[in-house]
C-alpha cells in the first residue's frame, strides 16, 4: 500500500483534510470589518446627529424654555417699582391675589371663553366644509388650495388693519355694501353685541387655510372603496359624510379641535389692534390683560402670574381632553 505524496492531487472521491481558516489580525467575523472601525463609525454618526440637534435644542432652550421658567419665577416676585427696595424680592402669592382682585380678571376670562366657543362654532366647521368642497372638485383644485391658504401668508397685523377698515361703521366696506343693498348698517366692532363676533370672523378668515389643507390631506387618505361600498348600500351624501368621512378623519378632527382651543384661548392681535379691548371691556382677553399688566402698569409679576394661570388651565384642559378622547376612542 503506497502512501500518497504530499502535494499530489487527490483521487476523485478521496476525502481530504479540512483547511484551517486563515486568521487575519484584527478580523471581526465574516464581514471582515474591525470592531473598532464599526464602533468609531457609530460614534461619529451619533455625534453628527447630536450636533444637528444641538442648534434646535439651543433655540428652544433660549426662546421657549428659559422664558417659561423665568415667567414662573417672576410670578412669585416683585420687580422694579413694585418692590420696596427697587430691586427683586420674594412676593409669595401676592401677585396672584392682585390678579384675582382685579375687576378686569373675570371679564377677560369670560370674553376669552366666549371667543373660543364662537371660534369653535364658526371657525371649526367652516374649514371642514371647505375641505369637503375642494376635495370633490375635478378642476381648479390647486387654485382653490392656494386661495384658501393665501390669508395665512398675510402678516397678522396687516390682516387686522385691513379688517379694521372693513368694519368701519362710517365708510367701511361692509357698511357701504349694506347701503348699496338698502339694508341696515351695523356698528360691527364698535358695538358691544357685535364686536366679539366680528373678531371671530377675522380670526377665522386669517387662520382657516392651514386647517383646510390638513383636512384635505386626511380626506385624500380615505380609501375610495369605502365610498363605493356606501353608495352600493344606498347611502346619500350626508350618510357618506357621517358614516365614512367623519369616522375616518376622527383623529385629525380631535387633534385640530384641541389645537384650535389652545390657540383661541391665547387670542391677542385682533382685540389689541382692532378694538383695543373695547367697547368697554367687551373684547378684553386674558393675553390682552397680560399685556396691560406688563407694558401699561409695569407690573411684570402680575403679568407672569396671569400667564401661569393660563398655562395651568390649558395644561389641565389638554390632559383631560386627551384622556377623554383616548377613553372613548
Amino acid at each position: 500500500m503506497t502512501s500518497t505524496a504530499v502535494g499530489a492531487p487527490r483521487k476523485p472521491g478521496e476525502p481530504g483534510k479540512p483547511r484551517r481558516p486563515r486568521v487575519t489580525s484584527g478580523a471581526a467575523g465574516p464581514s471582515g470589518r474591525k470592531p473598532s472601525g464599526s464602533l468609531r463609525r457609530k460614534i461619529t454618526d451619533n455625534l453628527t446627529a447630536y450636533g444637528f440637534l444641538a442648534g434646535g435644542l439651543a433655540c428652544f432652550a433660549l426662546f421657549s424654555w428659559y422664558p417659561a421658567i423665568r415667567a414662573i419665577q417672576l410670578a412669585f416676585q416683585r420687580t422694579g417699582g413694585q418692590s420696596e427696595s427697587g430691586g427683586t424680592e420674594w412676593a409669595g402669592f401676592d401677585n396672584f391675589t392682585t390678579v384675582f382682585r382685579d375687576p378686569e380678571f373675570a371679564a377677560a376670562w369670560r370674553n376669552t371663553l366666549q371667543f373660543t366657543l364662537l371660534a369653535l362654532l364658526i371657525g371649526f366647521v367652516v374649514p371642514f366644509l371647505l375641505a369637503l368642497l375642494i376635495n370633490e372638485m375635478r378642476h381648479a383644485k390647486t387654485f382653490f388650495r392656494l386661495a384658501v391658504y393665501l390669508p395665512v401668508m398675510i402678516p397678522p397685523v396687516v390682516t387686522a388693519l385691513m379688517w379694521q377698515w372693513f368694519f368701519d361703521p362710517g365708510p367701511g366696506l361692509f357698511n357701504e355694501l349694506l347701503r348699496a343693498l338698502h339694508l341696515p348698517t351695523s356698528n360691527w366692532t364698535n358695538g358691544e353685541d357685535t364686536a366679539m363676533v366680528s373678531l371671530v370672523l377675522v380670526a377665522t378668515w386669517a387662520n382657516l387655510g392651514g386647517t383646510v389643507l390638513i383636512y384635505l390631506a386626511a380626506l385624500q387618505g380615505i380609501p375610495g372603496e369605502l365610498y363605493e361600498a356606501a353608495e352600493l348600500d344606498g347611502a346619500n351624501l350626508w350618510q357618506r359624510i357621517r358614516h365614512v368621512t367623519i369616522p375616518q378623519t376622527r383623529f385629525v378632527i380631535l387633534m385640530l379641535m384641541l389645537l384650535q382651543i389652545i390657540a383661541t384661548m391665547q387670542v391677542f392681535v385682533e382685540p389689541f389692534i382692532i378694538t383695543g379691548g373695547g367697547p368697554g371691556d367687551s373684547t378684553i382677553t386674558v393675553l390682552y390683560l397680560v399685556y396691560k399688566y406688563a407694558f401699561v402698569y409695569n407690573n411684570y409679576g402680575s403679568a407672569c402670574a396671569l400667564s401661569v394661570l393660563l398655562l395651568a388651565f390649558l395644561a389641565a384642559f389638554s390632559a383631560l381632553y386627551l384622556r377623554l378622547t383616548r377613553h372613548h376612542g
